[in-house]
C-alpha cells in the first residue's frame, strides 16, 4: 500500500486528521465529523499546529511530535484543545504517526466532546445530589431540634406493629424507672392496664377517621391522668401514628433569656473550632481562646484592628472569594484554605462564615482546624483518583487541566473495570468491548496498576 493509501485509509477511520511537515506545520486537513467544523479547520493549512490549540496544550503538542522522531516510541495519545473564538474549547484526543523517511507526521484525533459533556453532567449530578442531601439533612436537623426542644412529650409508634419508634425527652419524663427506653416497647404497655383498651381504640378510631383523635389515659407509674391526642401519616412501610401526651397541671419552666445570652456566649468562647468577627472591611473585632490559640498569639490585643486577610497564606485573594460569596449568598461553608501562623508555619484549616444582620455590619467566621485530617488523607496512588468526591478536593491543590486529565483517567479505569466485570475477566473480551487491541488493555492495566509485569510480559 501506497503512502498516499495508506493516509486517505487512516483519514477515513478518525474525526479529523492532518498531514504536518517536519517542521510541524500543517500541509493538509481532513475533517470527517461535521461538529468539527466549528473549528475553522480548513484555515490551518500553512499553519504550525502548535498555533491552533490552547495555551496550556502546547508542550503536549511539542512531546508529541518529539516523541514521533522515535522508531521504539509507542503511540501515544494525548488530549489536547482547540480554542473557539465563542464558545467552549473542543477536546479532542491525537495521536501521530511518521510517514516514511521524508521527515512528514499525520496526525490522527478524535472528539472528546461527547466524554466532557458526559464529565460535566456527572459532576452536575454529583453536586445535585449533595445538594438534596444537604436539604435533607437540614430538614432532618430542624425536625430533631423541634421533636427534642418541645415541652410536649411526644411519641412516634409503628401502625402496624404498635411499637414505639421514637421518643423525646419529654416522653421519657413520664418513666419512673429511667433505665426502661421507651423506643421499642409495645405502646399500649406503656399505659395502665385499665387504659389500654382506651388507646387501643384511639389509635384504630384515628386511623379510620384521619383525624386528631383524643383520649384520657394513665401512663405506668404516673400519679395522675393525661391527655393523650393520636394522628396518623403514612410512609413507604405503612402508617403511622403521632401521639402527644398532655399532663394535667404540669407546666414547663422557661429559661432565662439573659442566662440563655449567658450560655451561649461562654460556649462560643470555649468552643473547639476557631470563632472570629469582623466588619465589612474584614477588620478582626474579636476571636475567641481557640482561634488564638491556633495563630500562636498570646493576646487579643496582636488580633484586634489587624485585617483578616493578612492571616490567610493566599492573602486577598482568599478574601476576595469569601467577600464575593457573603455579599452574593450570605452564607459561605466548608471553604478550604491555610492560614499563616506566629511561628512562620501554615495550618490547612475550613471556613464557614455568615453575614449577621445588627445595625452594625459585621462578618461571622467559624474556622475549623483540619491539618490533621489531611495528614490523614489517604495518598493518591500513582497520581489517580477514585471517585468525584476526591476530584473535587484537588481543586485548589492542583491546576485545572491536570484535575481535567485525573478524571480521564478515572474514567478509563473505571470502564476498564466495569468491562473485565462483564466478561468475568476475560481480558481479550474486554479489549474487544472497549475497542482496544489486547496489547492496549495490557498497557492500560499496567498503568492503573491492575496487572502484574509479568502478565503484561507474556503477551509479547
Amino acid at each position: 500500500m501506497t503512502e498516499d493509501a495508506f493516509t486517505r485509509l487512516v483519514r477515513a477511520a478518525f474525526d479529523i486528521a492532518f498531514v504536518l511537515d517536519k517542521d510541524g506545520v500543517i500541509e493538509d486537513v481532513s475533517v470527517r465529523k461535521a461538529e468539527l467544523l466549528a473549528l475553522g479547520c480548513q484555515s490551518w493549512v500553512g499553519r504550525s499546529w502548535v498555533d491552533t490549540v490552547t495555551s496550556d496544550s502546547h508542550i503536549k503538542v511539542k512531546e508529541m511530535l518529539a516523541a514521533s522522531q522515535d522508531d521504539n516510541e509507542g503511540l501515544r495519545w494525548r488530549q489536547v484543545s482547540h480554542a473557539i473564538d465563542k464558545g467552549a474549547d473542543v477536546p479532542v484526543q491525537y495521536a501521530v504517526l511518521r510517514l516514511g523517511d521524508g521527515g512528514r507526521f499525520l496526525a490522527l484525533g478524535s472528539d472528546m466532546e461527547a466524554i466532557a459533556v458526559l464529565q460535566r453532567r456527572l459532576i452536575e449530578t454529583q453536586q445535585s445530589i449533595e445538594r438534596d442531601y444537604l436539604r435533607l439533612r437540614h430538614i432532618e436537623t430542624k425536625y430533631r431540634i423541634l421533636f427534642e426542644t418541645g415541652s410536649e412529650a411526644v411519641l412516634l409508634v409503628d401502625g402496624l406493629s404498635f411499637r414505639v419508634l421514637d421518643a423525646n425527652s419529654s416522653a421519657q419524663v413520664f418513666v419512673k424507672d429511667s433505665n426502661k427506653k421507651l423506643i421499642g416497647r409495645d405502646i399500649t404497655d406503656c399505659f395502665e392496664p385499665a387504659y389500654r383498651d382506651e388507646i387501643q381504640s384511639l389509635l384504630r378510631m384515628a386511623h379510620a377517621t384521619g383525624r386528631v383523635e383524643t383520649c384520657c389515659a394513665r401512663f405506668v407509674g404516673a400519679s395522675g391522668d393525661c391527655t393523650v391526642s393520636a394522628s396518623v401519616f403514612r410512609q413507604e412501610s405503612g402508617p403511622h401514628f403521632l401521639l402527644r401526651l398532655l399532663p394535667h397541671g404540669l407546666v414547663a419552666k422557661p429559661t432565662s433569656a439573659a442566662n440563655q445570652e449567658l450560655l451561649f456566649s461562654e460556649a462560643m468562647e470555649h468552643s473547639p473550632d476557631g470563632f472570629v468577627l469582623t466588619d465589612r472591611a474584614g477588620v478582626i473585632k474579636s476571636a475567641n481562646a481557640e482561634m488564638m490559640t491556633m495563630l500562636g498569639v498570646t493576646a487579643m490585643s496582636q488580633l484586634h484592628g489587624q485585617p483578616l486577610e493578612n492571616w490567610l497564606v493566599r492573602g486577598g485573594v482568599d478574601w476576595g472569594v469569601l467577600l464575593t460569596n457573603l455579599r452574593a449568598q450570605t452564607v459561605v461553608k466548608d471553604f478550604s484554605t491555610e492560614l499563616r501562623v506566629m511561628a512562620g508555619s501554615t495550618i490547612a484549616v475550613e471556613i464557614s462564615a455568615l453575614t449577621l444582620n445588627t445595625d452594625q455590619a459585621y462578618y461571622a467566621f467559624y474556622i475549623r482546624d483540619v491539618e490533621l485530617a489531611r495528614v490523614k488523607e489517604t495518598p493518591v496512588v500513582g497520581g489517580m483518583v477514585n471517585s468525584v468526591a476526591e476530584l473535587s478536593k484537588l481543586v485548589g491543590r492542583m491546576p485545572m487541566r491536570d484535575i481535567v486529565g485525573e478524571t480521564v483517567d478515572m474514567i478509563e479505569k473505571m470502564c476498564i473495570q466495569s468491562a473485565l466485570e462483564m466478561t468475568r475477566n476475560n481480558r481479550a473480551s474486554a479489549a474487544e468491548m472497549l475497542g482496544l487491541s489486547r496489547q492496549s488493555l495490557y498497557v492500560k492495566l499496567r498503568r492503573f496498576e491492575m496487572v502484574s509485569d509479568m502478565e503484561v510480559s507474556s503477551i509479547h
